[in-house]
């Protein structure tokens, strides 16, 4: 094989980049010229189809006005908590801190909030259950302390409310119980 001389491997090196650039420039050159694609035709859900199924779920607005009722009752107490409202799959809608509530306290409230929409009843009788089944302590994302009450509609659960940081159990869900109230308001 006959070696090339250095100034045929750079002239022959240039002369590709420019031929791969003039190609690339021309196929998005082209592309940007070509008429844009019809939107895709709406799918559209049968919601007769017994596969499909309704839930459901709270407002940011409305987790927010309960969340802030929670705060306003424990401060007419000089409580210092924070609130957790969580949707019926326990995920986090808002979480307020209320001023001066400890570190933990966030945290804690959403726990309490999972726990409550997720066996549809308030912490401190779950608490109670956990001397016919301890193991429930053991299930990741809960917490088996007073102050966290579901949110229903028609008996079912649709959010958790959980309140942390009051010096009793018993004080937290009483103020999750007024951010329950706020929402029949």
């Amino acid at each position: 094989m006959k070696k090339l001389s250095l100034r045929t491997r750079v002239v022959t090196g240039a002369v590709v980049v420019a031929a791969l650039g003039a190609g690339t420039f021309g196929a998005m050159s082209a592309s940007a010229s070509a008429p844009a694609a019809a939107p895709a035709a709406a799918v559209k859900a049968d919601t007769s189809n017994r596969n499909l199924q309704q839930t459901t779920h709270l407002t940011v607005a409305a987790a927010t006005k309960a969340a802030q009722a929670t705060l306003d009752a424990a401060k007419k107490e000089n409580q210092r908590v924070s609130v957790a409202v969580v949707d019926r799959n326990g995920n986090t809608i808002v979480t307020l801190r209320g001023d001066g509530a400890g570190p933990q306290s966030p945290e804690s409230a959403v726990k309490k909030a999972y726990t409550a929409v997720s066996w549809n009843a308030t912490t401190s009788e779950l608490a109670g259950r956990l001397e016919q089944a301890p193991n429930l302590k053991d299930i990741p994302g809960t917490l088996f302390l007073a102050g966290g009450a579901p949110v229903q509609v028609k008996g079912a659960p649709v959010a958790g409310i959980g309140v942390a940081g009051a010096p009793s159990g018993d004080l937290d869900e009483k103020f999750a119980q007024a951010g329950v109230a706020a929402l029949a308001r």
